[in-house]
């Protein structure tokens, strides 16, 4: 498990799975926590199992469909995966917000109190949407109060897009294109890690932490689905402490 450094450790905890430590068998190979890419059940219920061992409760788990809905999470909320959305929000105390990613970029924001916090799943088509902004828009905290963490995703260097992906963020924000690296004829190499921290900025939020490793290069430690196809899927994971 990897820890956030960030500076509401002691109000908010947080965490982001690797793919080591589980029970899954290749292709899914170790700590698979997704029930929808094909691996055994029991595995994937064992891995659950073991990721609860450092939660306050069970996690909030929803059906992500690469869309810009948030589900507003509250004391009646059932833990079960009902709900398609993806991002969540709470200001319930000791409720686990998890978001699944391998290769799409996973981003914790809480505000500097802990008192709200948030996990969201921005692979590109949520992030384009307006994922971030919409996410924001639960928080009663003003932006420059809030801060933000970035989780593993792919890196700039391994994340080939077309022309229709680098055209969906600099339509309304041509600020984006410098994101957008040229990779010869139509393709470029996208900065995901950029995009979001340019779209933070944009909202007003300005702390941002987190290492920006690469799930597609370093596959000791993460799944990437462009990668490998089938796989797996790490968790990111905040509460309320």
């Amino acid at each position: 498990m990897r820890l956030p450094q960030w500076p509401v450790y002691n109000q908010v905890g947080a965490l982001s799975s690797t793919r080591l430590g589980g029970y899954s068998k290749a292709p899914f190979d170790e700590f698979n926590l997704a029930l929808h890419v094909g691996d055994r059940a029991d595995d994937v219920n064992s891995n659950r199992r073991r990721l609860a061992e450092f939660l306050p409760a069970l996690p909030t788990w929803v059906n992500q469909v690469h869309g810009t809905d948030v589900l507003v999470v509250d004391s009646e909320t059932p833990t079960e995966d009902t709900f398609s959305a993806d991002a969540l929000y709470t200001r319930v105390r000791k409720r686990p917000l998890a978001i699944m990613t391998a290769d799409c970029l996973p981003i914790l924001l809480a505000s500097r109190q802990g008192d709200e916090v948030a996990a969201i799943h921005a692979g590109w088509r949520p992030l384009a949407g307006g994922i971030i902004a919409n996410t924001l828009k639960c928080f009663r905290a003003q932006p420059n109060e809030v801060v933000a963490w970035f989780g593993p995703a792919i890196g700039p260097t391994a994340f080939e897009v077309g022309t229709e992906v680098k055209e969906a963020f600099t339509s309304n924000m041509p600020s984006q294109a410098q994101a957008f690296m040229p990779s010869g004829g139509h393709k470029f190499l996208a900065d995901i890690f950029l995009l979001a921290r340019i779209q933070l900025n944009a909202l007003n939020i300005h702390s941002i932490y987190g290492d920006e490793h690469c799930t597609y290069q370093r596959e000791k430690h993460f799944f990437s689905y462009r990668r490998d196809g089938q796989c797996g899927r790490m968790a990111t994971v905040i509460w309320r402490k």
